[in-house]
């Protein structure tokens, strides 16, 4: 299930043939720019200044104010709010970590020390959001005290920072703004253009109310009396600036009451000399973003990041979905840089290029092209970290280092996931789980959405259709599988419902603007939300998913979190009144983008705790999420539809998550609305099979489509797919232990991996595949044999099916065949990866398995090398040392193939599983591009003081193809040094 509005989809359809394709009405139940206030007043004081050459920015640190200490500057910036000269305060710190990240953090004096008053009765707090941090920034705040100021005097100070000092920022003082260098040449800068704008707090007085505008109006355009101010409380942006929707605004029948006034905060920040941006998920359209100001080709609208229930999304549009993570990368050759805007309010993002061009008689030949983009946020501090690379690598490095890296997942996990809306009973899933097993269909995982619940009332099951979820639970269990069951944040309001009872009379919900508990309409329809923000109501929340409290549940039921943006029918864009107060009576407003993450994090520690000493690490996938968020589990991109281009779209948008720090990632397959033709449904599981989450899901409406149902051929086909995924899971494992401890993207765009040709910063239907050297390219169109790939390298590249050697060179695109039954996979020379090849019905089945290697000889007929990374794939044990990590060479010249540990590590205690895994060898070795001397050659094995005998199968080349050898009966321990040799 997902799709808040999937409630009123008959009424939608009904209305469809009166007002138009469906599609293009649900797009009005969401906010432009110009009707959300804050962001039409900041849009239309950048045109302002833009407009006016002569223009100066009213915000000027006082010299006389600032202060360096031990990589930490603080000063005061003086904004001028009216032509008499009063001043507004704003405090402002630059910080200088260890890590080479800058952070610059602005705000305001009245709000820091709460002295502003509220409108009304309110409830609100008095301050600017200030506790993002706390739910974010996991580490990396050290402080650089290496860090110096190399120049000041009245209008500038320059501080050199970061590793050897090649970071330098320059603050200027009037106007305010900073500029950020590397090795002397400047990448970033803020308040470049001069639109930083902080609404500082104001008092009103007191006008006749705005009419209620009509849903989708404009709310800025109604005609309203205008606010009486004296001079001293004049604070426009600039003159003339619309001031209607200052204290309350609304939209689609909802009001939304602004206690604090207007708040908002905005900078602009360019990338100088960089053309390419990428980042701020989750959007439709390209990974490299787009412009959104002006020109063909263009979006119109900024990029919106206001997590929300977006039923049945429209593609390559900037346009909100369900979660967000404000972290942007530019890229130019051999460059790149990048920022993390911490800030959890609604937000919108302009993005404008311009040429740049020493000599006004070139006509643009040889200009370099920089990149403009306008942070607006609705409330918040300012908060901005400078990432200043130099290379994609040290930008999602230094990012992790701040909000964590991505929980290493239980590998059964990484597996298929079967799910639709619903399935209608214990029985139902038991057939499912039989039949799977009839064809011979591998999958790990099926999923339960809320039908089973007893009338939606979670840590329940109905009594009819889910008799006996035990019985299910054990023979999943049998089998190697589990069961995912979702459980959302909105809880039934009924009496005689335990949940419910306990929730309010603990007070442990959201409340509205009053200070009384929040009443909604979702699923269950009247409902309450569980406000995550409060530790208490956390604690009790994992008291609901102890074994004895959720009946039904077992060691192999895991969670899933939907509509937590959160999904609300009745309210305002389908979420929640801004108004509204969570603990510590924080708006909604100053905390929307963070009540995914934690939610998720609640039930995240929830399963940590279900019973004593079962320490295991949990499963919970989120719809929401915010930077963070890949700390706690997987995400789906939300509610696509069975259309070939939302196969298409679901890449770029998959890659945009891995490249944000959040690669654990995916995409319904075969579309969550609607019933995909055979060929997309076969088509999208051979491209599913290379999302990092991998998992089939559809609405109640759509037909059932299991891959057993397809019929033939596509069944078989599918089939393979699901098997191909499964044999290289051991090489899947060890990219997420690479994210786990780097946050490396699991799979990777080619500016990610050939960060020196510009021909592929814009390429994004192709990527990499861990560190294995495997190149995917899915098929995403109709009727399409063919597909054309582009070689990054002068690497050889063999197919990964025939091993047959692909005639390109680096910077050529190369043309595929690709009939329904292949998937366009190669593989790059010099790289050696694991696979188990034994069918297996699921991954927990396969434990045990032997491996085989697969060495693709490199260009210079030499060299290979790779990697392998095993643990017990279920608990915490891997933190205690309990793991194995082998590194694989191949060294032509002395003709062998050896393992090492991998990180040269001290031998530690073994427990039950390393014990076991003794058991566990690599049985095969495959060498494609073996050279033609290792024909007829002996090979030996040498380990753990033994020598003996394996056999070589060795096939020449032919037409075509790539010679290989086949080495059997290894016989090597997976978790010991060895050494092949081929004499």
């Amino acid at each position: 299930m997902s799709g808040g509005w999937t409630a009123y989809l008959c009424l939608a359809s009904a209305l469809t043939g009166l007002f138009g394709p469906a599609v293009a009405v649900k797009e009005h139940d969401f906010k432009k720019c110009d009707q959300a206030g804050f962001c039409k007043r900041n849009r239309a004081f950048a045109d302002h200044v833009v407009a006016n050459t002569a223009w100066e920015s009213p915000y000027n640190i006082l010299a006389d104010s600032t202060s360096f200490k031990d990589g930490q500057l603080q000063a005061t910036i003086l904004k001028t709010v009216n032509d008499a000269g009063e001043t507004v305060r704003l405090p402002i710190t630059v910080s200088f970590l260890e890590s080479g990240t800058a952070r610059v953090t602005v705000d305001e004096e009245k709000r820091q020390k709460g002295e502003i008053e509220l409108r009304g009765d309110s409830k609100a707090r008095k301050q600017r959001y200030n506790e993002a941090e706390q739910w974010v920034i996991v580490g990396g705040l050290t402080l650089d005290k290496e860090a110096k100021v190399d120049y000041q005097d009245n209008t500038q100070i320059t501080v050199q920072y970061g590793p050897e000092s090649k970071f330098e920022a320059t603050i200027k003082f009037a106007p305010f703004s900073i500029d950020f260098k590397r090795d002397g040449d400047t990448h970033i800068k803020l308040n470049d253009k001069g639109l930083l704008n902080m609404e500082h707090w104001r008092p009103r007085i007191e006008a006749s109310p705005a009419p209620e505008n009509q849903e989708g109006e404009d709310s800025s355009s109604s005609e309203t009396e205008s606010v009486e101010t004296t001079a001293a409380q004049v604070p426009e942006a600039y003159p003339g600036e619309d001031q209607n929707t200052w204290w309350e605004e609304s939209f689609g029948g909802n009001t939304d009451s602004k206690p604090r006034g207007p708040e908002s905060v905005a900078l602009d920040i360019s990338f100088i000399g960089y053309d390419h941006i990428y980042g701020i998920p989750s959007h439709t359209g390209p990974l490299s973003l787009r412009q959104t100001r002006g020109g063909e080709g263009n979006f119109q609208e900024p990029y919106r990041m206001y997590n929300a229930d977006v039923f049945e999304y429209i593609l390559d549009s900037p346009m909100t979905l369900y979660g967000s993570i404000p972290f942007l990368q530019a890229h130019r050759k051999d460059s790149s840089v990048g920022i993390f805007w911490l800030n959890a309010a609604e937000t919108w993002v302009d993005i404008t290029k311009e040429k740049e061009s020493k000599n006004p008689l070139a006509l643009g030949i040889g200009s370099k092209t920089s990149t403009s983009t306008h942070w607006i946020s609705e409330a918040g501090l300012l908060d901005v970290f400078i990432f200043l690379g130099p290379t994609p690598q040290d930008l999602i490095r230094k990012y992790s280092e701040l909000t964590g890296t991505t929980a290493m997942p239980q590998e059964f996990s990484l597996g298929y996931h079967q799910c639709r809306w619903n399935y209608v009973s214990d029985e139902d899933v038991k057939d499912v789980d039989r039949k799977m097993d009839k064809f011979n269909i591998p999958y790990d995982v099926i999923w339960l959405d809320i039908e089973y619940t007893d009338d939606k009332k979670y840590f329940t099951w109905d009594g009819h259709s889910f008799a006996d979820p035990i019985g299910m639970g054990k023979q999943l269990e049998s089998h190697g599988r589990q069961l995912v069951a979702i459980i959302d944040p909105h809880i039934k309001n009924v009496d005689g419902y335990k949940v419910s009872e306990e929730l309010k009379s603990q007070k442990f919900a959201v409340n509205n603007k009053d200070g009384e508990i929040f009443e909604g309409w979702c699923w269950p329809g009247s409902s309450h939300w569980v406000d995550a923000f409060n530790a208490a109501a956390r604690k009790w929340w994992a008291t609901l998913f102890k074994y004895a409290r959720f009946e039904g549940s077992m060691r192999n039921t895991w969670i899933w979190n939907d509509m937590n943006e959160p999904s609300v029918f009745n309210g305002p864009e389908t979420t929640m009144p801004k108004d509204n107060l969570h603990y510590g009576n924080w708006e909604h407003r100053d905390i929307h983008n963070l009540n995914g993450l934690t939610f998720h994090n609640a039930t995240f520690e929830a399963l940590k705790s279900r019973e004593a000493g079962e320490f295991r690490r949990p499963f919970v996938l989120t719809r929401s999420f915010f930077a963070g968020s890949q700390r706690l589990g997987a995400m789906w991109t939300g509610d696509n539809q069975a259309a070939w281009d939302h196969l298409e779209g679901s890449i770029p948008m998959v890659l945009s998550q891995n490249i944000a720090g959040f690669p654990f990632s995916g995409a319904d397959v075969g579309g969550f609305f609607g019933n995909p033709e055979k060929e997309l449904l076969t088509r999208w599981y051979q491209a599913g099979a290379f999302y990092p989450f991998f998992r089939a899901h559809a609405h109640i409406d759509s037909r059932r489509r299991e891959p057993y149902l397809a019929g033939e051929p596509y069944t078989t086909i599918i089939a393979a797919a699901l098997r191909l995924r499964y044999s290289l899971l051991p090489s899947w494992y060890t990219a997420f232990r690479q994210a786990y401890l780097t946050n490396e993207p699991v799979i990777k765009p080619m500016f990610y991996t050939h960060p020196n040709e510009e021909a592929g910063f814009a390429i994004d239907d192709q990527f990499f595949v861990g560190n294995t050297g495997l190149l995917a390219k899915p098929v995403t169109q109709k009727d399409k044999e063919t597909v054309d790939i582009w070689i990054p390298d002068n690497e050889v590249y063999y197919d990964y099916f025939t091993y047959d050697i692909i005639p390109s060179s680096k910077g050529k695109t190369v043309t595929l065949d690709a009939p329904l039954s292949k998937i366009p996979l190669l593989m790059q020379g010099g790289r050696i990866f694991a696979r188990r090849d034994r069918p297996r019905r699921s991954s927990t089945l396969m434990k045990w398995d032997d491996y085989t290697l697969v060495v693709t000889v490199g260009k210079d007929g030499k060299t290979a090398e790779g990697d392998l990374y095993v643990d017990d794939g279920d608990s915490y044990e891997f933190e205690k040392g309990q793991y194995i990590y082998r590194k694989f060479i191949l060294d032509g010249d002395a003709k062998t193939i050896s393992s090492v540990d991998g990180e040269d590590r001290k031998k530690v205690k073994e427990g039950d599983w390393m014990k076991k895994m003794h058991q566990v060898t690599v049985d095969r070795i495959i060498i494609v591009g073996a050279p033609a001397s290792w024909d007829k050659q002996e090979v030996t094995v040498e380990s753990e003081g033994e020598t003996w005998t394996a056999t070589l199968e060795y096939t020449p080349a032919g037409k075509g193809r790539a010679a290989f050898a086949v080495v059997k009966k290894v016989g090597a321990r997976i978790g010991a040094d060895w050494k092949v040799s081929f004499a």
